[in-house]
């Protein structure tokens, strides 16, 4: 539920308002404007399209207006069956639904077209609400640009974004939303916080780390293979490149051959830049023979992954071309597959818990299913699909987590369990997965001997712990607007000295302070500036800990401490506020 409304009540609506966008488009601009596709979801739409005059801000008032008179007129809405001849000839001006005809429609067989009212229809599969009046409330947005299918090597489109809901009210507190993550953008207080950089040099979605986004990252990564290694994962390392071979046997390539780099030939042999680890983790699994006195064998890496994503795809952190996923795979037998799922996924919620993400809020479960009749996606065993799906079901019955199940969205070796988790704009990603292979053991062999003393198969469980660490930060960075917790923060604490004359003793704090804390992060602000002015840098960079000293302090051996939050907690004993840095900082307290 969004807002009180269900997620395919506001499909239905955005779905019909972009078919009145368009409609109101034509209308107005006839010929200037040739559509080419549009994009749905559950709190919002876009429309993409080749204009051949400007589109202005202003312009943007003519079309609500016109739509408004479309949406008062009570159109309704109805769907037609078309041949291919007939949408062929139907969108005979518009190369864009042409070449979608064609890729998607075989001669002789029918696709569905929408009309609303009996002037205006598109290609469409729904779903739509009945009558345009059954829309409450729209804005358009903004305008953008758009490569053709995402793709820079095709034409350069216009993007105009809206949104469409059943109430005005439901419509402002979205909006209220879309201001609030604006403010929260992670790309922009990556930016504000010197922690992510990008260089068109370097090349197009492949992040830099400066040294305080550095610090995060090296924190997140220590934290998780500590974390992992106590729950019995043994940690690895495997090369980012391997020969194409490898992949041909797993089957990602071809099946993934799109979203890989292409290969590269070294000594009359071809290598790829890695797209996941899992058939590295097999080989290191196959390295010699294997007991069931071994299994489960927890093999886990922090593995430095790279897919290819088009230029128009890429977003902040979010869709980037070189990331690093806390990967994991856990070979087991058949039988304590269901107890490695629990686990798994005790280890994410745990892992949520400590970012102060509830169950059922923030993140919920959704089971990805199959399609038994699609084995060309799908590998073809229906009796090991049914024996893993009703593992994967069994799981979450026992989660006080809320699940629903999603019908073709699978890996191609099996179904898998999905975390969803909510950002700032209220969209639901999936942040991880926890997934049941049965194909990838038939493909490399990959057995144990019994306690018979006999060869058996074994199943893979693939998860991931905290998902890619690139687009986790950028979830934390708009989740936390910049302000890390204590302990992953790149500063945890500021000494502010009041003059040159206590920098002395500030030094002996920040001693002090190292002697119990060896790893704290203290930033000694020691520039000759006004005190306010070094208050306000400490504030803008969200240090946690501002020690504020001044002659009096010294005097009195004590440090006066101010939180981030302009909260003043006053004078302390330095031991005091010690012990309290220290045991904020190894619980991984969200509070100061």
């Amino acid at each position: 539920m969004i807002l009180n409304f269900s997620e395919e009540e506001l499909y239905k609506i955005n779905h019909s308002a972009e078919h009145i966008f368009a409609q109101a488009v034509k209308e107005l601009y006839g010929d200037k404007v040739v559509l080419a596709v549009a994009h749905i979801t559950e709190r919002g739409f876009s429309n993409d399209a080749r204009w051949s005059i400007e589109l202005t801000e202003d312009m943007l008032t003519q079309i609500e207006k016109k739509m408004h008179e479309i949406i008062k007129a009570d159109l309704e809405i109805t769907a037609q069956e078309v041949t291919f001849e007939q949408a062929m000839e139907m969108f005979k001006d518009n190369p864009f639904k042409q070449e979608w005809i064609k890729e998607h429609t075989e001669a002789g067989k029918t696709l569905t077209i929408y009309w609303t009212g009996d002037q205006y229809y598109d290609l469409c599969k729904g779903p739509h609400v009945s009558r345009t009046s059954e829309i409450g409330a729209f804005k358009l947005l903004s305008i953008s640009g758009a490569y053709w299918r995402g793709d820079e090597k095709n034409e350069m489109l216009t993007r105009v974004h809206g949104t469409a809901w059943p109430t005005k009210e439901a419509l402002s507190k979205y909006l209220e939303m879309l201001e609030e993550a604006k403010k929260r953008d992670h790309k922009k207080i990556m930016k504000e916080q010197d922690l992510i950089v990008f260089s068109e040099l370097v090349g197009s979605g492949l992040p830099l780390w400066t040294p305080r986004g550095a610090v995060i990252r090296r924190e997140l990564e220590r934290f998780i293979v500590d974390e992992e290694i106590k729950r019995g994962y043994q940690h690895v390392y495997t090369p980012d490149i391997a020969n194409l071979e490898l992949y041909r046997k797993s089957g990602h390539y071809p099946y993934y051959k799109d979203s890989m780099y292409a290969p590269i030939t070294i000594d009359d042999e071809e290598y790829m830049l890695r797209p996941m680890t899992c058939p590295h983790h097999f080989q290191l699994y196959l390295s010699r023979p294997r007991s069931y006195k071994e299994l489960p064998m927890r093999i886990a890496e922090l593995a430095k992954l790279y897919r290819y994503e088009k230029s128009g795809e890429l977003t902040g952190l979010i869709r980037v071309r070189s990331f690093c996923l806390a990967d994991a795979h856990i070979v087991t037998m058949r039988e304590k597959a269901e107890q490695e799922i629990e686990n798994a996924l005790e280890l994410i919620e745990y892992i949520c818990h400590l970012f102060g993400l509830k169950p059922n809020e923030d993140y919920s479960y959704r089971l990805s299913l199959g399609d038994r009749q699609d084995d060309k996606k799908y590998y073809k065993d229906d009796e090991s699909w049914d024996y893993a799906e009703n593992v994967l079901r069994n799981v979450l019955k026992k989660r006080v987590v809320k699940s629903v199940e999603a019908q073709n969205e699978a890996a191609f070796y099996g179904p898998k369990i999905d975390i969803q988790m909510r950002n700032v704009n209220g969209k639901e990603d999936t942040a991880f997965t926890v997934q049941y292979d049965f194909v990838m053991p038939k493909r490399f062999g990959l057995k144990f001997i019994n306690q018979d003393g006999n060869e058996e198969e074994a199943v893979v469980i693939h998860r991931s712990s905290v998902g890619a660490i690139e687009r986790t930060i950028a979830f934390l960075i708009e989740r936390f607007n910049g302000s890390f917790p204590l302990w992953l923060h790149p500063e945890q604490v500021a000494i502010i000295p009041v003059s040159d004359k206590v920098l002395g003793y500030a030094i002996e704090i920040k001693n002090r302070i190292l002697e119990k804390i060896p790893n704290a992060r203290i930033e000694l602000m020691d520039e000759s500036e006004k005190i306010q002015k070094k208050i306000r840098n400490a504030q803008l960079k969200k240090i946690p800990y501002m020690l504020i000293l001044g002659e009096k302090e010294r005097l009195n051996q004590t440090v006066n401490v101010r939180l981030r939050t302009e909260e003043v907690l006053g004078e302390m004993q330095v031991d005091s506020f010690i012990d309290r840095l220290g045991e904020k900082i190894k619980s991984k307290s969200l509070e100061l």
